[in-house]
């Protein structure tokens, strides 16, 4: 039986066995040791329900032990063995899912069944287990109770994550539950979490056919077959997903011994969450459906451990007689004790006789009524853990607020007296992840909830993913501020689910910190370092290696996370920085016990790098900083896909990425609309959360092009780009005052006039802003750029009151006034456009001399010297050379590795690399005659690459940058198409020059018959005289082998050149109709797919190119090396510090900065209110609200009913006291006790018929 079933998922089988082969060490089960003889069977079955053949020959022997023995036991008179049935189950027809079973003792420990159904069956841990009792054998299950357990407990179930147990056969209540948990699962949404497990718990001896479960090696699977000759039989269920098989070496007979009962004490005990970590124990409820009146000890014996049940009333058998005592009982002995609360004695003998008619009622034919009398006493002492369900009255729908309010009613009164007693019903709302019934019965406004109560429950939601748990809990008291600690913050990343991206990338970190930390204890003396180990550095998650983990994901756009906690602020090196947070975390680390500086930016990282949708969203809808925040979690998780390896998780990050990017285009849509002037700075405002970067900055670092394709930001850039001259200014007069300067003193170029540019600068306010309105409070963003650009020359004069301006410097409210030939020059020149159009003109004369000199003055060495206008180029070269150094030691990054970094990643920037090296290269050879022509060949593809720089500079246009793009993507198609055309060259090459010539040794001749010729036949340049030896071939030629090996040219072979012409006309067949049509239509598909976006791919590489040229000095080269002095004289010399290390960033401090804030949140209040209302109107939410109304309709129809029900009760009662009443009358008449003074009062008809009425 160990090889059925091996096939396809061979390695998953193998693994399975592997992980089960300790199973028959540990677990045992049970075997019959001794024959005790059946009366009723003439000696041929013992009382074990086995036959005497099926009994060992020591069971047999012992002819003295079974002559005194009465009952058989299973103790006494069984053994215990290995267990040989364990492994998966195959149900032969029936489906192709496999599940679990086992074979096991009676008294096998719970925890060990426990352990193997979750770590090695796999089994989702519960958030819920209800057992079934009752219902077994071939009772006929009523129509209600099959509707109970359908739509009620296998749908609360689903909703919870529950076990179901029962017996797992297929019959009465086991089959019902089994084919309810078949069409919940195949109806249910295959990404559901919560899955229903149903688990069978059934005697070993009882099952059919149990031998084909039998090996003693396990059996994976055991393909299981029973004939169906009955719809009710002792076979097992295949809608179950586990059966644990309990063996007392019994056959035929029902019963586990205990064993069901002490597993589900175990389960109590444990708790909920993932990995343990809710805050309650599992609940565990037991469900009485029918059953007999045996099953009254399992009831007493569970309620003394205090497991609640729930009793279905009217399923008949022992449910009935249960609902009988506690609903007539309780009430009667309510009345009794209220009216002699001094008679003690009396009360319980009238109970203990009601009790007693009941049993006879119910149980008629029992033998032995006193024990039960007993039995059911001991239980309605234990009443307040009884719950019982008039299903056939109150329908299945609120089912799981019956199960809710049970397990409620029971963990009341467990708990203690000091303890809330809504905790407990709000934690297993919490667990069931129930929010619906926490608002209707827990935050509907009647409890005072308070901070330590929704502390547990608030951890509880956070780690297991119940987002509307978390908005709910925040929304009724609970402080973000007090419960986010650096502490608390660490044991969430603590709780980071294994296998996932976050948990990899932090325990990476983990153990180089732990690897750092151990490297430092060697350099200390022995016993120093003996006692640090024993303390040793922190082993689980901390902010540090959270911090390293946003580092490696954010790169160089923010800085780093988390520092300031732990005291690194002031480390740039990596090696220090893990020194120094070694040493904090031996310490008392008492950061942990601060408050988090930012919570809900905090939660929100720690939900994105999760990938938990609905929580992130809630998250940003509570952080500030909207459309920055938005834009970051784009960054981070379009940067964790990249390393997922799962293809569905990478694609639900992405689609979660470009979510948050459309978040923060609508919300800067919103932002624009509202008020251009504060939008801008909303994209340049320096973030004192997202480690000091700016909107523009992130979202180029997450590659957002639909938020860059907005016309806010593309008109921000156009402003900076234009710098104090208007926008629709012609490139002609540009280009004319660019050779003619005086023109910028005349009406030639129009300039935004001084007013428009400081408008509201008139009103000064004061330290607090008063006197200016909030409109001009936004109103120096992007203002007078020929100051901000090169206002540094002027920082050091500049001594008044100062605002925050753009680029990170204090700009004065008044700058310094220059004449206006000054003003108007720098406004001119310092412009971005003017020194772009100043380097495309250089650059276009850098070409001419550099070909002039290649084609005219590019002499060898030994000519007297080398040409004036070689010396101009090498000059010029040098120049682009102080440029290209200058960008990367003048980038907004720290360390010199980074900026090296950060310049390499630029595609251009590798370009203009290439372009020096070749050029130093060509230099160098060509002042040597021997290297001379090696040098001139580096030169002219030089060139060649210095024209195609070209293409860069002319991305700014806005015809040319989208074909420019398209270009780009075309080319990787390009790649593609070669690879296969290789492939056909390659292969058409080689045959044909095989074919041709049967001898030629030549290297250089092969090379070019075998790759070069077959090329050219591409573009139809076929040589037919060579190809077709029926040409005549007017070449020289030979078939001396001496003189081919000499080189002369072989001649043709004429055999086989039909084949020759065959391979020509398919290679030309598939190269140039197939390969060609196919890279035709690949660029068609390129052409399309790009050309619909390639608007926003050019303006998001815009951005790239107005910060390269806002940064630039206004001088092209060679000029150039003017600026580049002036700036090293600043830099080096006076030592004046930078204004240009960041782009584009505007520090907003006090009242400034909090109006921009609030500005922003009103914003997205809006944004949100207008989602929420196109949501409303959706079909969906029609649809759920109109399920709501529906619901609520049928509840009060129901509420009805049972109003109906209580009145016509109240008749009954009213009919009785009125014949008790003329009873009394007609007594007290006919006696001559007592004479009444007058007679009885007439009866009064209450409703008159119509004829006395008329």
């Amino acid at each position: 039986m160990r090889d059925t079933g091996r096939g396809v998922d061979g390695g998953n089988i193998d693994k399975s066995e592997k992980d089960q082969s300790w199973i028959p060490n540990t677990i045992k089960k049970r075997v019959c040791t001794t024959f005790v003889e059946d009366s009723l069977s003439n000696g041929a079955l013992c009382q074990c329900g086995g036959k005497r053949d099926d009994h060992g020959s020591v069971a047999l022997g012992d002819y003295f032990s079974t002559a005194i023995v009465n009952r058989w036991d299973s103790v006494q008179h069984s053994s215990e063995y290995p267990t040989d049935a364990f492994g998966e189950l195959q149900f032969a027809g029936a489906s192709k899912r496999h599940s679990y079973f086992l074979r096991l003792s009676w008294d096998t420990p719970p925890s060990m069944v426990y352990t193997l159904m979750t770590a090695h069956w796999h089994l989702p841990a519960p958030n819920l287990v209800v057992s079934i009792v009752g219902g077994e054998g071939r009772t006929k299950v009523k129509t209600w109770v099959r509707e109970v357990l359908r739509q009620g407990l296998v749908k609360a179930s689903q909703s919870t994550g529950a076990w179901i147990l029962t017996e797992g056969l297929r019959e009465g209540v086991g089959r019902c539950v089994g084919e309810a948990v078949r069409d919940h699962a195949t109806a249910a949404s295959s990404v559901s979490v919560n899955k229903v497990v149903a688990l069978g718990v059934a005697p070993w001896g009882l099952v059919d056919n149990r031998q084909q479960l039998v090996n003693p090696e396990g059996s994976f699977p055991a393909k299981y077959f029973v004939q169906n000759k009955h719809k009710d039989s002792c076979r097992l269920d295949n809608n179950y997903q586990a059966f644990l098989l309990v063996d007392d070496g019994s056959v035929g007979r029902r019963g586990e011994t205990g064993f069901r009962a002490k597993l589900e004490d175990y389960i109590s005990h444990q708790r909920t969450g993932i990995w343990g970590s809710g805050s309650i124990d599992i609940p565990v409820l037991c469900m009485l459906i029918s059953g007999d009146a045996g099953m009254l000890e399992r009831v007493d014996l569970s309620l003394k451990s205090s497991m609640p049940w729930l009793v279905l009333a009217g399923s008949g058998g022992l449910a009935d007689f249960l609902s009988d005592v506690l609903d007539n009982l309780s009430s009667a002995t309510a009345v009794q004790s209220s009216g002699e609360g001094n008679a003690e004695a009396s009360p319980s003998v009238d109970l203990k006789d009601k009790v007693a008619e009941r049993v006879k009622k119910h149980f008629p034919a029992e033998k032995e009524p006193d024990k039960l009398v007993e039995r059911a006493l001991s239980i309605y002492q234990m009443r307040d853990f009884i719950t019982v369900y008039h299903g056939e009255q109150e329908g299945p729908n609120e089912f799981d607020t019956v199960l809710l309010k049970t397990l409620v009613g029971a963990s009341k009164h467990r708990a203690s007296v000091d303890a809330s007693p809504y905790n407990e019903e709000l934690k297993l709302a919490v667990t069931w992840n129930r929010v619906d019934i926490a608002k209707s019965e827990l935050f509907n406004g009647d409890i005072p909830w308070t901070y330590e109560d929704l502390e547990d429950p608030m951890t509880d939601a956070l780690i297991n993913d119940k987002p509307q748990f978390v908005r709910l809990f925040t929304e009724n008291g609970l402080n973000i501020l007090d419960y986010l600690t650096y502490g608390r913050l660490e044991s969430l990343y603590s709780s980071v689910a294994e296998g996932t991206v976050l948990y990899h990338l932090l325990q990476r970190q983990l153990v180089e910190r732990l690897g750092t930390a151990t490297s430092n204890q060697q350099d200390l003396p022995s016993k120093l370092a003996a006692e640090n180990m024993q303390i040793g550095p922190v082993t689980k998650i901390t902010l540090f290696e959270v911090a390293r983990v946003l580092e490696l994901l954010m790169g160089d756009v923010c800085q780093p996370f988390y520092y300031n906690a732990l005291g690194l602020e002031d480390i740039s090196s990596k090696r220090k920085a893990l020194r120094r947070v070694s040493k904090v975390l031996r310490g008392e680390c008492s950061y942990r016990k601060e408050q988090c500086q930012s919570p809900w930016t905090s939660l929100f990282i720690w939900a994105v790098l999760q990938n938990r949708s609905e929580m992130a969203t809630f998250f940003w809808e509570m952080a500030g900083e909207s459309v920055l925040s938005a834009l970051s979690g784009c960054k981070i998780l379009r940067e964790v896909s990249k390393l997922e390896v799962e293809t569905e998780n990478k694609l639900s990050m992405k689609e979660l990425a470009q979510r948050f990017e459309n978040l923060a285009h609508d919300m800067f849509s919103s932002c624009y609309r509202s008020n251009e002037s504060r939008s801008f700075t909303l994209l340049i405002r320096k973030s004192t959360v997202w480690g000091a970067t700016t909107c523009l900055q992130m979202g180029m670092g997450a590659d957002a092009r639909l938020f860059f394709s907005h016309d806010g930001v593309q008109s921000l850039l156009s402003q900076i780009w234009w710098g104090d001259m208007k926008r629709n200014t012609d490139v002609w007069k540009l280009l004319l005052t660019f050779f003619c300067p005086v023109l910028c003193y005349t009406n030639l170029i129009s300039f935004r006039k001084q007013e428009d540019q400081h408008e509201g600068e008139d009103e000064k306010p004061n330290e607090d802003g008063a006197g200016k309105d909030s409109h001009s409070l936004y109103g120096h963003t992007v203002f007078s750029f020929s100051e901000l650009k090169h206002g540094d020359a002027d920082a050091q004069e500049s001594v008044a009151p100062s605002t925050p301006g753009i680029k990170g410097r204090r700009l004065s409210h008044n700058p310094p006034h220059r004449p206006f030939i000054v003003s108007r020059w720098r406004q001119f020149w310092f412009a971005p456009v003017t020194a772009f159009l100043g380097n495309v003109l250089m650059y276009f004369l850098f070409l001419l001399l550099f070909a002039w000199v290649l084609l005219v003055d590019f002499k060898p060495p030994s000519s007297s010297r080398l040409a004036i206008t070689e010396y101009v180029l090498y000059f010029w070269v040098f120049t682009i050379v102080c440029e290209e150094i200058r960008e990367i030691f003048f980038l907004e990054t720290r360390t010199w590795r980074q900026r090296v970094r950060v310049y390499i990643q630029d595609v251009w920037n590798m370009c203009d690399l290439i372009t020096i090296v070749l050029f130093i290269v060509g230099v160098i050879c060509r002042m040597f005659t021997w290297s001379y022509e090696l040098g001139r060949d580096a030169m002219c593809v030089d060139y060649m690459v210095f024209t195609v720089r070209l293409i860069h500079i002319f991305a700014i246009h806005k015809q040319l940058g989208p074909k420019i793009i398209i270009v780009g993507k075309m080319m990787k198609d390009i790649f593609f198409f070669l690879f296969f055309l290789m492939v056909w060259l390659m292969a058409y090459g080689v045959a044909n020059q095989a074919l041709l010539y049967s001898y030629d040794p030549s290297l250089e001749r092969i090379l070019r018959h075998v790759f070069y010729r077959p090329y050219l036949h591409i573009f139809g340049q076929i040589p037919v005289e060579e190809m077709d030896v029926g040409k005549e071939w007017d070449r020289l030629c030979t078939d001396n082998m001496t003189l081919i090996e000499s080189g002369q040219e072989p001649c043709r072979t004429l055999y086989s050149n039909w084949l020759v012409v065959i391979l020509l006309v398919v290679y030309l067949l598939v190269t140039n109709i197939l390969l060609i049509n196919l890279l035709i239509a690949m660029f068609s598909s390129t052409f399309s797919e790009v050309q619909a976006n390639s608007d926003i791919y050019w303006k998001f590489q815009r951005y790239t190119l107005v910060v390269q040229y806002h940064s630039r000095p206004s001088l092209a080269p060679p000029f150039i090396i003017l600026s580049h002095i002036n700036l090293f004289i600043k830099r080096v010399i006076r030592k004046v510090p930078s204004i240009k290390l960041h782009h584009f960033v505007l520090e907003l401090k006090g009242k400034a900065a909090n109006k921009l804030k609030t500005w922003e949140a009103i914003q997205k209040e809006d944004v949100l209110t207008a989602q929420n209302k196109i949501q409303r109107s959706s079909d969906s939410e029609r649809l759920k609200r109109m399920s709501v109304k529906v619901d609520g309709v049928f509840k009060h129809v129901t509420e009805s009913r049972d109003f109906d029900h209580r009145l016509r009760a109240l008749e009954n009662e009213m009919e009785y006291c009125s014949n008790a009443l003329s009873w009394i009358v007609d007594t007290l008449a006919q006696g001559s006790t007592f004479k009444p003074p007058r007679r009885p009062p007439p009866s009064r008809d209450l409703f008159p018929s119509s004829s006395n009425s008329t």
